[in-house]
């Protein structure tokens, strides 16, 4: 019989779980406020006589910019699985020479930050006419989801049995056949795993597309919010609505793939 758990730790993680959603608790509650109320001392901690005009600034300013992450999103999701799995397939199963130092670079890659990465991306763009552009900006977020995704892809295809691709070569698959008749259905947790970071990281951007994007027809959310702050006014309660709207696909998608990027790394080999 398992004893029970002792009082102090189920305060502790209510505790915990209350400092950590309380700043989610304050975003929805300023969304609703007034505007002649937020610069209230003590401001109110619950919505009293609560207003939707951030939410109506959100569905009237705010859908297309939406819709606009949403597409980058999916596109950075497709361009990283493409790019990311046969890349991991090689190193993982097919003896790539140099794939410990690609492995090292890749994991180098990861450690630059995104303003020096984004300055790089702006001169070669002033060349290359990709300034503004939506396709430029789906290639510099994959430029974060591709290393993550190329690793993830490695160390889960070093696991796979060696039987069944031996089987499948005598079977007169060749590499490319094995890859997406055996190795890729086996990795549908990896490929799940890798397009749930890749799409929220482009959904979140804000550097890439601030540096690459500020003047292009095709705004992200995270730019339409930068637009609700002005030098003499901000209108805190349009951001925290339109930060409420877009954390929900967000929410959604960690909800529903959790138990798939769990088994991410681990599911899907078979063992003896």
């Amino acid at each position: 019989m398992n004893a029970r758990r002792p009082w102090w730790k189920t305060v502790l993680g209510v505790f915990f779980t209350v400092v950590m959603l309380f700043p989610v608790y304050w975003m929805i509650n300023v969304s609703l406020t007034k505007t002649q109320d937020l610069r209230l001392d003590p401001p109110h901690i619950f919505p009293i006589d609560p207003t939707f005009e951030g939410y109506e600034a959100v569905f009237a300013q705010q859908l297309p910019n939406l819709g606009t992450s949403l597409l980058l999103g999916l596109c950075c999701v497709l361009l990283t699985v493409l790019i990311a799995a046969p890349a991991g397939y090689a190193i993982a199963l097919l003896n790539l020479r140099g794939g410990r130092p690609l492995n090292f670079i890749l994991l180098v890659a990861q450690m630059i930050p995104a303003v020096v990465m984004a300055m790089g991306f702006y001169a070669i763009y002033v060349r290359l006419g990709f300034l503004n552009t939506i396709w430029g900006l789906v290639l510099a977020d994959s430029t974060i989801a591709v290393p993550f995704g190329v690793l993830l892809f490695t160390a889960f295809m070093s696991g796979l049995p060696r039987e069944l691709l031996q089987a499948a070569r005598i079977d007169g698959a060749g590499s490319w056949r094995t890859f997406i008749s055996i190795v890729l259905p086996m990795s549908r947790n990896s490929v799940l795993t890798v397009s749930l970071f890749a799409f929220l990281w482009a959904w979140s951007d804000f550097v890439f597309a601030s540096t690459l994007s500020r003047n292009s027809i095709f705004t992200p959310v995270t730019l339409g919010i930068y637009a609700y702050i002005g030098n003499n006014t901000t209108q805190w309660n349009a951001i925290m609505a339109t930060a409420v709207v877009a954390s929900i696909p967000a929410a959604i998608l960690l909800i529903v793939a959790q138990k798939y990027v769990a088994a991410g790394v681990t599911a899907g080999a078979v063992k003896d």
